[in-house]
């Protein structure tokens, strides 16, 4: 055997322990769940955990197998287009505010479907001649599966959210330390290099690496806190149209907002729904659920801004390296599995932030090519970008040069606030 031939052998070995890896967190991440959480779809941005499930599955299925597998036989033709999430090149799909108005498939049969899909993956790249266009496509699925465990964490929250009986996802504590407030840290007016190279895998959206001229700014070292967060309501933050964004203002009060979503007040006293359960609201932790329009009104409370994409992205590849971050996150894991934000002072992987940036695709950006044209591209419109990955991101999924992309109004994921300031 020549050594190209080993070493192909050699990464393919390694893409199906990572396959088989990626795909039993997924499920993991279901096993505190009841039968009954599976198919609950409280609003539409929020899919069934079953959905999510099965649309991973289908994802290798459609992007690999059918196009790819000699004679391969899908599982369920039905599937084709109840799990097939917004990619029109493949056909009809099914509305995504109508997810959980289906109870079949049950949750029985999409394990079914998973270890299926599973099987003939593993086969076909175990016994067939597999280009490096099919490696590629499947390193784009596991990351995209990746992407879906954020998600699961995401929409399960907001669903036992939802429940008045509060209900507990993790039964491990967090700790709730005292922070001292951090300093900011300043960079000079010049060129900066964004985005990410070829050297290793990053989405369409994040590169070409580019040259982007940023005037001289600060970023504060430290997340903004409940604690501070709970000031700017207490100054009538939510009551102060001048610190607004017209479409925020109109928005904040069509839907009787005032607080960060998962907040209570109970008896006078201040909670905050977490997926560790009902908890006091703990001052020193990042604020967390918030949107892009409460995000810039308490920028403008504080007499500071929103960063760019930019100036986050120069911050973050300045801050402590990411093997160090990884290492604390994996040490927690070993102790506790912490489904909830921790520290105000770590550079990332605590909370999404939002930049003040038009969610647009770099110069020179290409989209993936064939289906995968509509991964990224299509949502280039009214959106805003964040940075920073969050407690819910796999560690090593993440990486500086991410992008996230939300509406303005949404805040069901975990994000939060850097303030930056001009210098």
């Amino acid at each position: 055997m020549s050594k190209q031939q080993l070493s192909r052998n050699n990464k393919i070995t390694h893409l199906i322990a990572e396959y088989l890896r990626i795909r039993a967190r997924s499920t993991a991440l279901c096993e505190r769940l009841e039968v009954e959480d599976y198919t609950v779809q409280p609003i539409a941005d929020v899919s069934p955990p079953k959905w999510h499930l099965g649309h991973t599955t289908w994802f290798f299925e459609e992007v690999i197998l059918v196009k790819h597998m000699v004679d391969y036989s899908r599982y369920h033709q039905g599937y084709r287009t109840l799990f097939n999430s917004y990619y029109k090149s493949a056909g009809a799909h099914w509305l995504q505010s109508q997810r959980g108005e289906l109870s079949r498939p049950t949750v029985s049969e999409i394990m079914s479907y998973r270890n299926y899909v599973d099987k003939q993956l593993v086969n076909f790249l175990s016994t067939a001649e597999v280009d490096s266009a099919i490696l590629s496509l499947l390193e784009i699925g596991l990351h995209h599966e990746q992407q879906h465990q954020e998600l699961l964490l995401m929409d399960i929250k907001y669903i036992l959210g939802c429940n008045p009986l509060s209900p507990t996802y993790c039964e491990s504590s967090l700790d709730n330390t005292h922070i001292e407030t951090a300093p900011w840290r300043s960079f000079d007016e010049g060129m900066y290099e964004i985005g990410a190279t070829d050297s290793s895998f990053a989405y369409d959206n994040e590169k070409p690496k580019h040259k982007s001229y940023n005037y001289a700014f600060a970023m504060s070292e430290q997340l903004v806190t409940n604690g501070e967060y709970l000031d700017f309501i207490q100054d009538g933050g939510y009551d102060r149209a001048e610190l607004w964004l017209s479409l925020g203002w109109e928005w904040s009060n069509d839907n009787k907002i005032g607080h960060p979503l998962y907040w209570q007040k109970i008896d006078n006293e201040w909670y905050e729904f977490t997926l560790h359960g009902l908890m006091p609201l703990a001052l020193n932790l990042p604020v967390t659920h918030i949107s892009y329009f409460e995000a810039d009104a308490f920028a403008n409370w504080k007499g500071k801004r929103l960063p760019t994409e930019q100036e986050l992205e120069v911050y973050l590849s300045a801050s402590s390296d990411l093997e160090r971050i990884s290492n604390i996150k994996t040490q927690s894991a070993k102790s506790a599995d912490i489904f909830h934000p921790t520290s105000s002072d770590m550079p990332f992987g605590q909370v999404w932030c939002w930049s003040k940036s038009h969610y647009s695709g770099y110069p020179g950006y290409k989209p993936y090519q064939g289906m995968l044209n509509e991964y990224n591209g299509k949502f280039m419109c009214n959106q805003f970008v964040l940075r920073g990955g969050c407690v819910a991101t796999p560690s090593d999924h993440y990486r500086h040069s991410y992008r996230n992309f939300f509406a303005p109004h949404q805040r069901w994921m975990f994000s939060g606030i850097r303030l930056a300031k001009d210098i």
